[in-house]
This record gives C-alpha cells, sequence and structure tokens, in this order.
C-alpha cells in the first residue's frame, strides 16, 4: 500500500503565487482610488470583486491544490478579497457623501426669483357670500328660487302691487328693454322670482331668492347699476310678523355673528302691508359703550340693513294664493352691502373691477 503523496510544489499554480496575488490586489486597489463617481466605482466593482474578477478565479484555484497547501493559498487569497472590500466599501462612502455634496450644490433653488407659474384664480367674493347665504335657508329647511334677469313688466311690477303710475316704472330707476311695446326689463328686484314661485307652486312655500338686479343708479362708492339681492318668501297658514323677525334675527346672527339682533321701523312698500325697515344691531361695538367712535355704525348703535313686512294681500290674489288661508312675510337686502359690513370695505366699486388681488384676498373663505 501506497503513502500520502507528499512530492509537490504549492507554487506551480501561477494564479495563487504570492507576487500575482499581491499584483490582482494592487491593481484593485488603484482602480479603486481611481474611480471618479459611483457609476466607475460599480464598474470597479464588477471587474475586481465580481464572479469573473482575477481574485474570484485565483480563489477557485485553491481546490486543485494538495490539501496541505490550501490552507496558506487560502489565507493569502481572502486577505486580498477582503481589503479590496474594504477600500469598495470605504470608497463608497466618500464617492456618496461627493454626490450629495454635488446634489445640494447643483440641484438648489432660489426662492427669491420670480416665477413663471400662473397664479391661481378665487371665486369671487359676491358668489361666495351668496352662496353662504342660500346655505343658511336651506340649513333651515328653506329652497332656493331663481329666475330669469331680462323679466316681463307685469312680473317686476303689476303682480307686486306696484301701479301704472309708480315712480320706480320711470327710465330714472328701471333699464327698459327695446321696443318698448314688448313690455320687458331688466329686473329691478328678485321678487319677480317670488311671484313666479308663488304662481307656479302651491303653499306651503319657503324659498330664499339671491341674483343680480338693475337700476339706473350712478356708479360710485355706494351704488351701482347692477348689484346683488337676496329676498326671502314664505307664504302658508298662520305666518305673522313674529315669524318674519324670528327669521331675520337667526339671519343675522349667523351673518354677522352670535348675539346679533334685528329691529323693525315702520315704513311703506307696496308689496308688504304692513312693512318695515330691518336694522341690524352694529356687529363692531354691539350698540355699547363708546359706540360714538364705531366707524361702522357711526355712533348710532343699528346699521340699515333691508326691508320687510307681511306679503300684500292683493300680491297674494294676483299670483294666485287665497289671502283668507294663506299669510306671509317677505323681506330683501342687498348682499353686496352685506358683504361691506362684514369686512369693512369702502368702495362697493372694488368688487366690479375684476382686480385679481382683491377676489384672492377673499376667495377661499366657506
Amino acid at each position: 500500500m501506497s503513502g500520502p503523496n507528499t512530492d509537490y510544489d504549492p507554487v506551480e499554480v501561477t494564479p495563487l503565487k504570492a507576487e500575482h496575488v499581491e499584483e490582482m490586489r494592487e491593481a484593485a486597489l488603484a482602480a479603486i482610488a481611481a474611480a471618479a463617481d459611483l457609476d466607475a466605482l460599480k464598474q470597479v466593482r464588477l471587474d475586481h470583486a465580481g464572479d469573473r474578477s482575477p481574485l474570484a478565479l485565483a480563489n477557485r484555484e485553491i481546490g486543485a491544490l494538495p490539501p496541505q497547501a490550501r490552507k496558506e493559498a487560502g489565507q493569502r487569497v481572502g486577505q486580498a478579497r477582503g481589503a479590496v472590500n474594504q477600500a469598495l466599501a470605504a470608497r463608497q462612502r466618500v464617492l456618496e457623501a461627493e454626490h450629495e455634496q454635488r446634489m445640494l450644490a447643483e440641484e438648489a433653488v432660489d426662492v427669491t426669483l420670480p416665477t413663471t407659474r400662473h397664479r391661481r384664480g378665487g371665486r369671487h367674493p359676491i358668489t361666495l357670500q351668496s352662496e353662504l347665504i342660500a346655505d343658511l335657508f336651506v340649513a333651515m329647511g328653506w329652497e332656493v328660487a331663481e329666475g330669469p334677469v331680462v323679466e316681463a313688466e307685469w312680473l317686476n311690477f303689476d303682480a307686486l302691487n306696484l301701479g301704472p303710475d309708480h315712480p320706480a316704472r320711470t327710465m330714472q330707476d328701471t333699464f327698459w328693454t327695446e321696443p318698448a311695446d314688448h313690455h320687458v326689463v331688466l329686473r329691478t328686484q328678485t321678487s319677480p322670482v317670488q311671484a313666479r314661485t308663488m304662481l307656479t307652486r302651491k303653499p306651503p312655500i319657503y324659498v330664499v331668492c339671491p341674483g343680480r338686479v338693475f337700476r339706473t343708479d350712478e356708479y360710485d362708492a355706494t351704488h351701482s347699476p347692477m348689484f346683488h339681492q337676496v329676498e326671502g318668501l314664505v307664504v302658508d297658514e298662520g305666518i305673522t310678523m313674529a315669524h318674519l323677525k324670528g327669521t331675520l334675527d337667526h339671519f343675522a346672527s349667523q351673518l354677522f355673528g352670535d348675539g346679533i339682533t334685528t329691529r323693525f321701523r315702520p315704513s311703506y312698500f307696496p308689496f308688504t302691508e304692513p312693512s318695515a325697515e330691518v336694522d341690524v344691531r352694529c356687529f363692531v361695538c354691539r350698540g355699547g359703550e363708546g359706540q360714538a367712535a364705531c366707524r361702522t355704525c357711526r355712533g348710532e348703535g343699528w346699521i340699515e340693513w333691508g326691508g320687510c313686512g307681511v306679503v300684500n294681500p292683493r300680491v297674494l290674489v294676483a299670483c294666485g294664493v287665497d289671502p283668507a288661508v294663506y299669510s306671509g312675510f317677505a323681506f330683501g337686502m342687498g348682499i353686496d352691502r352685506s358683504f361691506m359690513f362684514r369686512h369693512d370695505l369702502e368702495d362697493l366699486r372694488a368688487l366690479f373691477e375684476g382686480d385679481v388681488r382683491f377676489s384672492s384676498a377673499f376667495g377661499t373663505e366657506i
């Protein structure tokens, strides 16, 4: 029986010679140090630490050695591969830090530079105010009614008990369309919507009517030939002025703040009887001490808001409602004026001149 073969030369496998392993290690370290960026380092990793790299191929040759020579060769190649991996990790950290610094420098944004981005528009403040008012009444179970701005003379005047000789029919107050014998006007109030509602529906009726109206007023800080009104109408059995007062008190408190109430002053309107002017308690000084210095109410403690009253029986008859069974109340006030109250706006023209800066200032209100 023959013994183990001890006659061998372990350096016969060329890739495992100490000088060759050292050369491969130095070549890898030099390539790692020369990598200028992460992409170059990635290629170096494939060339000198990948499965087909010289050190990886040399590691495969260890199995061809006799058992007695494998330990020394394995240590030599393992130390070389470990040094290469450590160098790769260190270079990776350096290059990543440089990359981050370069990104911060090259991709920095100067927020002081002018932008070409288009500004977002805002919904018009009067639109928002109208929707807010409508929502307040919808929450009470009312409905929103709308009608045309070009209206028949009968609906705008006759149905509302404004006789043929009423001064509101003249050219000083009303825009008439041509030809005149068609008897068509630009509505002077949203009351025709109330007449249309009574003509097409049976009581009980609870509607609020916001919209544009037109009158031949001068265009100045407090007047406009086109403005916005909101009117309310209730027709039901047993309706009294007490219901009207409670409704307007609730409306005022929701629009101007808790605790704001209204007061009535006797007045005259053809379409209501009895009629009253509505004042709202000043929501700035609340009619309290020091009110003489209040710019909003000018020391009076109350602000004129609109008109109201019990629906005139003649209006009910004209619209096909039996006044012996039903009664009702109506009120109306300017939406533009209410907006000026709420936001201390002094010039009405700001609402109509289309300045986007003005609209954007109020365009986020809900």
